[in-house]
């Protein structure tokens, strides 16, 4: 597989400290990657790079061996990446079915048209059922969205990514504060999705890693520790007093 992103000495300064230093990630297509490391880490600095929320100090992004260093988060779409966040952001007054159709809007060309009669959305009727089918969501479409429970609203967040049709799909903690029932639903949903696209995450729960992981990269202090796979990573001595030094991210 070739890489679908890459990162040549990703470097983020504020001021005098260095959140992010030198990264050069490589995230190979069809993979599902997860980006690690205890509490400071740079993993979220290191996504909001990634995802043009920050711009780097210095340093390149590539997708798919295209510089998007200077990109604008609005051209991400455009381009084939999509990121979800990690509180969950759905419109709650809108049902289920109205949020999954206003991410489509998008394929239509339509998502400024603000005169167009909600009518005319009908004919995302049938692609947004199916994206609620593939997310357990079908028989909630007709409720509004706040009244889901939250693993169910994380649920719905990836499905209104997956409707913007992403060839690379970034996932900012995706079953941070669910339960385990839920957290089994989400992991599921990850595992499948990705048979079709490559996922990169920002992920707390070292299990859900362990089971769906191709590769992890594992951050500390800014800078890459380690990388490998999980029985690769969980036996590094580097790793693991990174971890019992700081406790789990």
């Amino acid at each position: 597989m070739g890489l679908i992103l890459e990162t040549r000495d990703l470097t983020k300064r504020f001021g005098a400290f260095q959140a992010v230093s030198n990264v050069n990630l490589k995230v190979e297509q069809g993979a599902i990657h997860a980006l690690i490391g205890p509490n400071g880490a740079g993993k979220t600095t290191t996504f909001n790079l990634l995802t043009k929320f920050l711009q780097p100090t210095s340093g390149q992004i590539l997708f798919n061996g295209r510089d998007i260093t200077s990109a604008q988060p609005q051209d991400l779409p455009k381009a084939g990446i999509v990121r979800s966040f990690q509180i969950s952001a759905v419109f709650g007054e809108m049902t289920v079915a109205q949020n999954v159709r206003v991410a489509l809007q998008r394929q239509l060309k339509i998502a400024l048209q603000f005169w167009r009669p909600l009518s005319s959305l009908s004919q995302l009727n049938d692609k947004a059922d199916s994206l609620l089918e593939a997310v357990g969501l079908r028989d909630f479409r007709s409720i509004k969205a706040k009244e889901l429970s939250y693993g169910r609203k994380r649920a719905l967040e990836i499905a209104t990514t997956l409707a913007m049709d992403p060839e690379l799909l970034l996932l900012d903690e995706p079953t941070s504060g669910l339960g385990h029932e839920d957290v089994d639903r989400i992991a599921a949903l990850i595992q499948s999705f990705a048979k079709t696209r490559t996922l990169l995450m920002v992920e707390h729960n070292l299990s859900v890693v362990s089971s769906l992981c191709d590769r992890i990269t594992v951050l500390t202090r800014g800078s890459i520790l380690v990388e490998g796979n999980y029985n690769t990573v969980s036996r590094d001595p580097a790793v693991i007093e990174a971890y019992l030094g700081t406790g789990h991210a």
